[in-house]
């Protein structure tokens, strides 16, 4: 695996520290801006749109321009949007500063996740992503708890503070130790990228994407209330259960990214069925407190353990626009992560309590269950017609272009 791969890894360790953090410092964000818990976490839904509509729009905007200096420039402007963070002296210029800092995150995610499949063969894709979310998951077991402690002892803003020193890291780490990737040869043409979205293939693994992160996302997003209020836990415990969620998500990006590689299909159906068991034990038994520790812990090993391959499936559909693949991955994951915490905070807006989140997260990790069976039919079928079309034997090159065609079908 390159070393610039690793890098990336590191770098979205404070991507996914300031994305993620705001689930252990709801409750005084919503007292210091006197706003109620459910509109505190609006800003995870207001982080999760920038990604949204910021992954698609720098991929297209940087396109034609150089890969290592569109990443500093990125990480450039996410540090100073943490830095706008800490200082915000009311709600909109936070929720103001989480959308721009969002941006910047989505355009380096999908940047970086472009030119680490670059630098990998197919059958290391997985392995290859697995290094980046690893970033992120390292980010759930360190970054985020560390942010609820900083929080707690320290106020919510110091926690700002900290990921702006975080990216300073990732700065000079890009700067210093990635190489400088060169264009294609082929100067990519936006019109040929665009082409993908008129595959089915695309908007399932968008849909599955956006619903199985989703259903995980609208229950932790209210993690540290439900620990509070409904188990019953002192509020020191929560940086401590945040951790344990963070480290089932390396444990799951580690051991998925390898199993995905070979039975990407197996990874995902059954890493989607553990998350809604998961979900549906969390709002029965999350009163308890050893089951929600326990449960939390699962659902972190669970939702991650499906992270890889959902990255791997769309870039496999979509392998003639890689940028704009990587990009549509990093819009799908955060559609969920924007629509989970919004159908969470109606569901405790309308009375039904913390536990209730979990009920809706499963009802949408039971949809990502039916959209990833027919896109299974999908494939196994696609797989079934390219087997029966003759392939012509040829040594020379229009031979092996039709060869590879083929084989790219087969892979669908």
């Amino acid at each position: 695996m390159p070393l610039a791969v690793y890098i990336l890894g590191l770098s979205v360790f404070a991507l996914g520290t300031s994305e993620f953090m705001l689930s252990g410092l709801l409750p005084p964000i919503a007292e210091d801006m006197n706003v109620s818990i459910p509109q505190a976490g609006l800003l995870i839904s207001a982080f999760a749109i920038g990604m949204v509509v910021g992954a698609p729009l720098l991929a297209v905007a940087t396109l034609r321009l150089p890969r290592k200096t569109t990443l500093i420039a990125l990480i450039t402007v996410f540090g100073l949007g943490q830095v706008a963070g800490a200082l915000a002296p009311t709600y909109e210029i936070l929720f103001v500063s989480r959308v721009v800092s969002a941006f910047a995150c989505a355009g380096f995610w999908a940047l970086g996740a472009a030119v680490a499949i670059a630098m990998v063969p197919v059958n290391a894709r997985a392995r290859a992503m697995a290094v980046m979310i690893g970033g992120l998951s390292i980010a759930n077991v360190l970054g985020v708890p560390a942010g609820a402690f900083l929080g707690d002892q320290f106020g919510w803003r110091s926690a700002f503070w900290a990921v702006g020193l975080a990216s300073a890291v990732a700065l000079v780490g890009v700067v210093t130790l990635i190489p400088r990737i060169p264009l294609p040869e082929q100067r990519p043409q936006l019109r040929r990228e665009l082409g993908i979205y008129r595959d089915r293939q695309v908007w399932l693994s968008v849909a599955v994407t956006a619903l199985a992160a989703g259903g995980v996302f609208c229950a932790f997003s209210y993690l540290a209330p439900l620990l509070t209020d409904v188990a019953g836990m002192d509020k020191s415990w929560v940086p401590w259960v945040l951790g344990l969620f963070g480290l089932g998500a390396l444990v799951g990006t580690t051991v998925g990214g390898r199993v995905a590689d070979a039975h990407l299909f197996g990874v995902l159906l059954s890493g989607t069925a553990a998350s809604t068991v998961l979900l549906v034990a969390l709002a029965l038994f999350g009163g308890a407190p050893a089951a929600a520790v326990t449960i939390s812990f699962l659902l972190g090993v669970s939702a991650f353990w499906t992270a890889p391959a959902l990255n791997a499936r769309m870039f496999n559909v979509a392998g003639a626009a890689p940028t704009l693949a990587g990009a549509t991955t990093t819009a799908a994951f955060n559609l969920g992560n924007t629509g989970g915490p919004w159908l969470g905070g109606t569901v405790i807006d309308a009375d039904f309590g913390y536990a209730a989140t979990a009920w809706a997260g499963a009802a949408m990790t039971v949809l990502a269950l039916g959209l990833l069976a027919l896109s299974l039919r999908l494939h196994s079928a696609s797989r079934v017609v390219a087997r029966s079309v003759p392939v012509p034997v040829s040594t020379g090159a229009a031979g092996a272009a039709v060869t590879e065609g083929a084989q790219h079908s087969a892979t669908r």
